[in-house]
């Protein structure tokens, strides 16, 4: 029987290890690029969240207990099912989501990086000796938090679920997954599937689309101390606000407007090649898309023509049934916000170089030209395939550009001196840089996350920040013999 095969999950939630009715509604799963029903899912509801979540601080006792090996091998197991079953992943990714295949196929690749990764944690050293200054043995000691809550969103659905997932679990912790609804298959139905069929317990990770009230449900349920969110700045400054009322940590990795700085002594073939992929790669919608082009005045008119001619020349269409670089966003409703800033940013010295059009939910690679910190389409993140180009002459001007932002993601240079690029990253704020290279790109021993409203820093990626990330720390001492004291 396949992964996915609909008898097991339609219509049907994935609570305490089985697939059953939840108590809210159903959707239709659409496909973007066609409008047609994928399938139907079941939205959970804040009861369900509750039960979810007394299941699962149950079962995470046994889970924290059980020995490193065990909970490796389940990793283990789980990254070998994302190899086994990848064709049949891609395509439902390619379908729900609106991806090329080969976007699909990086994240299912990554998905079982994910995991290889993550088996290595059960095994690492979990404390360490410290120092005291009395006749004692002093030591601290990592330990589960217990149940996690993770949220992940739309748009690279099962990268964004599986890095908080994976560690997680491995770490000895329970989750309770909440994928966005429109692409809660491969955001959630396959994650649960995949370590179903690994062996995981009943209980440790449960899957629970739905809404902002299930999201408030989540953060607000006090047997899930840790939030694990990927989204919007605007909604994750809201979940931040509701876990400092709870008392309770939350790992946010939020937006990003990333800059690509093209200095005077670059191959421009080179700068367009990576600027391209970096603005238009699946559709724009990665949070680390390279949202600003800072090119060097030299440069930069040569920049801006060979960029709108390789924009102009790329297919767009149905991934699942053409080859083409870019497919369709996901819903009307981001097209719309792409198209409003857009046309917003178009007149007085900024100027639509290509693209700035659409067919239903299909938008052309855009370049505008002359943009600056007033364009809204450069002040802002678009998370949609548009390239805003503006030019500087100097280093502090382009440093002053690219510092210019709320966000600090991702960070892309390009020079033929690669030291000149180390040097300017140290000078703008930015979670990742990348010295030739665009702004995308994602790795499982990486770690990962933002500054400013693009973040709480790096929280993902890497056996250090994931091991803080979901476990706690204990001092704990030991005395051969009780110590005597005055009274």
């Amino acid at each position: 029987m396949a992964l996915l095969d609909e008898a097991r999950w339609h219509d049907l939630l994935h609570i305490d290890g089985a697939w059953r009715a939840g108590s809210g509604e159903t959707i239709d799963v659409i496909e973007p690029a066609t409008g047609g029903v994928l399938g139907r899912v079941a939205l959970a509801t804040p009861d369900d969240v509750a039960a979810a979540a007394t299941a699962a601080a149950q079962a995470q006792r046994d889970w924290a207990a059980t020995s490193h090996a065990e909970r490796a091998a389940v990793l283990r197991r789980a990254a070998a099912l994302w190899a086994e079953h990848a064709e049949e992943i891609i395509w439902w990714n390619v379908r729900e989501v609106g991806a090329i295949p080969g976007m699909a196929g990086f994240a299912v690749h990554v998905a079982e990086q994910e995991c290889w990764e993550a088996a290595t944690l059960p095994g690492r050293p979990y404390g360490e000796l410290i120092p005291s200054g009395e006749p004692r043995l002093s030591m601290t000691r990592r330990y589960p938090v217990g149940v996690v809550g993770v949220v992940s969103p739309f748009n690279v659905p099962i990268i964004l679920g599986i890095r908080s997932v994976a560690p997680a679990l491995a770490l000895g912790n329970a989750v309770l997954l909440k994928p966005d609804p429109r692409t809660a298959i491969t955001g959630g139905l396959v994650l649960a599937r995949v370590f179903q069929e690994a062996g995981l317990p009943d209980g440790l990770l449960q899957v629970l689309p739905g809404g902002r009230d299930v999201g408030e449900a989540l953060v607000s349920d006090p047997r899930v101390p840790v939030i694990s969110f990927t989204g919007s700045t605007e909604a994750g400054r809201r979940v931040g606000e509701l876990a400092g009322r709870h008392l309770k940590r939350a790992h946010l990795e939020l937006g990003g407007n990333s800059a690509l700085v093209v200095l005077d002594d670059a191959d421009v073939d080179q700068a367009v090649n990576l600027a391209a992929w970096g603005s238009f790669f699946h559709q724009g919608q990665i949070c680390m898309t390279t949202g600003r082009h800072l090119v060097h005045e030299r440069l930069y008119d040569d920049f801006v023509e060979r960029l709108a001619d390789k924009a102009g020349k790329l297919p767009v269409g149905d991934p699942a049934r053409d080859q083409v670089a870019l497919g369709p966003v996901i819903d009307a409703g981001q097209r719309d916000k792409i198209h409003n800033l857009v046309t917003a940013s178009v007149g007085g010295d900024v100027r639509l170089a290509s693209g700035g059009e659409y067919d239903r939910l299909f938008y052309r690679p855009t370049v505008l030209a002359g943009a600056g910190p007033g364009t809204p389409a450069f002040s802002q993140e678009i998370f949609g395939p548009v390239a805003p180009v503006a030019s500087f002459g100097s280093l502090d001007e382009a440093v002053a550009l690219a510092g210019d932002s709320e966000y600090g993601l991702s960070l892309g240079i390009v020079t033929r001196d690669a030291m000149r690029g180390v040097e300017l990253a140290d000078r703008i704020p930015t979670g990742i840089a990348h010295i030739n290279d665009q702004t995308v790109n994602d790795e499982a021993n990486a770690p990962f996350g933002g500054t400013g409203a693009s973040g709480t820093g790096s929280r993902f990626g890497g056996a250090a920040a994931n091991i803080e990330a979901f476990t706690d720390t204990r001092w704990i001492t030991v005395r051969s013999q009780a110590p005597s004291f005055p009274f």
